[in-house]
């Protein structure tokens, strides 16, 4: 007797195969089974989604046979089908690309008789009792923390938030949650997320520190900086309950884990969280709603519905699902504990809404109970500011009363500053103290290469992108010109390719070229051993080998560094002892950005980079975070003199409420690529066009904006262009989308968009 089965597969993303597929199998295989199927001409790698009792109408002969089963391995979990489910719907992507790219790689690949054997691979027991000697006091607001977050009634299991100043110990806090839930329960699993990869490893190492006595082989890292043996064995270890914690990046959140009991997202502010390629999900809010799922009991799935409330409602994401479901009395409870210190506007605005746990601890550790009040009490006075220093520079001192501990935040109004100044002359004085003094500095420009641009000043020629509409960033270190968005390089050329003049002069400063700038600025300033000042410089270009990050991340914490300076990658998350110094040289640009979302991405950015100046206590009272702009008295700037958070955000949310943006209002961008500029909006248009005419469901909720040019529309000869979707309902906007995506398929066909390259739907971007 055969049994026909519902497989998905990893069809292509405009196949219009949006969900699984009919096989015959000898065996009446369950659900969240791995098969390999025939598809095409190939066999690919299968997810058994459901048993079907006949074929219905289509002929036996049309059904083709599954050709094997990878056995070895259990089913994956309900709970794990029923997250990709609604990844793939909200999302707007297929069933099968979802599902199979939350898989490893090389599990696509093999065969049942070489899965057999490296699940045959002994595993090393290296477990031992738990040594508690070493565990440090927490703090008042630590305990706190954690008391809350244990209290919260097993009725409510709130998603928790933990509002957390930069150096307050928010990692202690996850420790101590994890010891807790690993503790209570030995089979219980615990998933810890971080927004990038050069992250991982220094928090890896603490977790792994704490959780020895549970063995090397029970903590595990999911990120796909692994090589594709290193994920499969990852995920083979979670997948199995081997694995009781892993620690990943936004992939991670699909990983197989049957006895989850904790999610941990640091960092939940990151835009890095949110998927840009492919299926366009967000990690942070995937979590939130995995952890709910998790929370239930049996196999069966509820009924759900997309409701119109504000995001995280009783089961969705903080902007995200939107799911309305049935309640049911779950046997075992997965917790969910996002942190920040600077906290997305979704998740703060559930937070005031009560959908949200908040967990308050704007203390550093080893700060002074009487040094400040809360975050609050911190808004209400009036800043205190100092005369500028002596020599005329403009130049604002902002002494953060309240601060908790928190670098004093200086601007410097480069309005008043020599023309073409750089670095401002009282910052120059503070690093040479600073250096003087055995400390370091951190000058934070979020621009990589030695300059944006190469330009003429005879014919205003500039080292344009022939491929892109962007210019290619200046390499002084290997004298290329390299586009940062296509790869195309070429070198440097001897003189203007279209005048000849030779007199070609870089324009604009990325970090190669200020690294360049201060060591001649700073080439008279002795350490105190009388050497030399010492600088380094961590960007992508920087830490392209293997293990070079980890090497210069090493000397930095060593005292080997006098003056850091790097990009975006340096500014957050790093545990850099020795800073007393943070400068932001310039970062005015995203202050009137068209991107509403731009002034919550900076701020974020500029609090975290003060968070690495003063992190050791006996420090902090001398730490500041200097702010270079010709902007000082704006809202952002004045907000963070204060480290106040909470006023920003009161601003930001009465701007998007009156705006209708999020978290008050739901978006998508439908983004076309084709070789025309005309070609992709016209075909927006035409889809766009055809909903009008059919009146989808949802319309009379929906504003679908015109077709425009992305801001970068060329890229690698393709033309990109997008169309803005809005909605103030939810449940209007996820279902006029879903009944939209058939005539975007039907639109494709048509003969004059016959070049258009692909397509893509995203929901809740991050950036318009």
């Amino acid at each position: 007797m055969s049994h026909c089965l519902q497989i998905v597969v990893a069809t292509p993303a405009h196949s219009a195969i949006a969900g699984p597929l009919t096989y015959r199998s000898a065996l009446p295989l369950s659900p969240g089974t791995l098969v390999r199927v025939p598809f095409g001409s190939r066999e690919v790698l299968g997810v058994v989604w459901e048993l079907l009792q006949d074929s219905g109408e289509m002929p036996e002969t049309a059904i083709r046979d599954v050709a094997s089963v990878l056995d070895g391995l259990a089913p994956l979990s309900s709970t794990w089908r029923r997250l990709v489910a609604f990844t793939a719907g909200y999302y707007q992507r297929s069933l099968g690309e979802v599902a199979l790219a939350a898989l490893p790689p090389q599990l696509r690949d093999l065969t049942t008789l070489q899965l057999a054997r490296r699940l045959k691979r002994p595993v090393a027991d290296t477990s031992h009792a738990p040594d508690t000697t070493d565990l440090i006091a927490l703090s008042a607001q630590q305990a706190c923390a954690i008391a809350e977050f244990d209290a919260e009634t097993s009725a409510k299991q709130r998603p928790a938030l933990l509002f957390g100043a930069t150096g307050s110990g928010k990692t202690e806090v996850y420790l101590r949650a994890a010891a807790k839930v690993l503790a209570q329960d030995p089979e219980a699993q615990v998933l810890v997320m971080v927004p990038e990869i050069n992250l991982t490893p220094q928090l890896q190492a603490r977790f792994e520190a704490r959780f020895a006595h549970l063995g090397r082989e029970r903590v595990v890292p999911m990120h796909s900086g692994l090589t594709p043996a290193q994920r499969l064995k990852s995920w083979l270890a979670a997948h199995s309950g081997q694995a009781r914690l892993v620690l990943g990046t936004r992939m991670a959140v699909f990983a197989s884990m049957p006895n989850l009991r904790l999610l941990v997202v640091d960092e939940e502010h990151d835009p890095s969280y949110k998927q840009q390629e492919g299926a366009r999900y967000s990690a942070r809010d995937l979590a939130v709603y995995r952890a709910r799922l998790e929370s239930r009991s049996g196999d069966t799935p509820q009924k759900a519905e997309f409701s119109d409330g504000p995001p995280l409602g009783k089961l969705a994401p903080s902007g995200g699902s939107g799911l309305r479901e049935t309640k049911s009395v779950g046997v075992k409870i997965c917790r969910v504990l996002l942190g920040s210190a600077t906290p997305s506007l979704e998740s703060w605005q559930a937070t005031l809404t009560g959908r949200y746990q908040r967990l308050n601890m704007d203390e550093r550790i080893g700060a002074s109970s009487t040094s400040g009040k809360g975050a609050s009490e911190r808004s209400a006075g009036p800043p205190q500011a100092s005369s500028a220093p002596s020599g005329g520079s403009a130049l604002r001192v902002v002494n953060s009363v309240g601060a908790a501990g928190l670098p004093t935040v200086r601007r410097v109004d480069m309005n008043h500053q020599p023309r073409h100044c750089v670095i401002a002359p009282p910052l120059l004085a503070a690093i040479a103290e600073r250096v003087a003094r055995g400390e370091q500095s951190m000058i934070f420009l979020n621009r990589r290469g030695y300059a944006p641009v190469l330009a003429c000043l005879d014919c205003d020629w500039k080292s344009d992108c022939p491929h892109c509409s962007a210019y290619r960033v200046f390499h002084k270190i290997d004298r290329t010109l390299r586009c940062h968005h296509c790869g195309f390089t070429e070198r440097v050329p001897r003189a203007c390719p279209k005048c000849g003049n030779i007199d070609i002069a870089p324009v604009g400063r990325g970090t190669e070229r200020l690294e360049e700038h201060l060591a001649e600025l700073l080439a008279g300033v002795t350490r105190p051993d009388g050497s030399p000042v010492r600088i380094a410089r961590i960007d992508a270009d920087s830490t392209r080998l293997k293990g070079s990050l980890e090497s210069q991340l090493a000397s930095v914490h060593a005292g080997e560094v006098d003056v850091l300076v790097g990009t975006q990658m340096i500014a957050k998350g790093h545990d850099f002892r020795h800073i007393t110094l943070v400068a932001a040289v310039n970062p005015d640009g995203a202050l009137f950005s068209s991107d509403f979302r731009a002034p919550e991405r900076l701020f974020s950015l500029l609090m975290q980079a003060a968070g690495r100046a003063g992190r050791d206590a006996r420090h902090s009272a001398a730490s500041e975070m200097w702010v270079q702009t010709f902007h000082p008295g704006h809202p952002l700037f004045e907000a963070l003199k204060r480290h106040d958070y909470p006023a920003f955000a009161a601003e930001q949310l009465a701007e998007r409420q009156a705006a209708g943006l999020s978290p008050f209002g739901f978006s998508a961008l439908i983004r076309a690529d084709a070789k025309t500029q005309e070609v992709a909006q016209g075909f927006l248009s035409a889809a766009a066009q055809a909903a009008r005419t059919q009146q989808l469901p949802g319309h009379a909720h929906v504003t679908a904006y015109p077709a425009v040019p992305m801001t970068i529309q060329r890229v690698a000869n393709i033309e990109r262009a997008q169309m803005l979707v809005e909605s103030p309902s939810r449940k209007a906007l996820q279902g006029f989308l879903a009944a939209w995506q058939p005539l975007l398929f039907e639109t494709r066909r048509q003969a004059e968009f016959k070049s258009l390259v692909r397509w893509a739907i995203d929901v809740d971007p991050i950036a318009i």
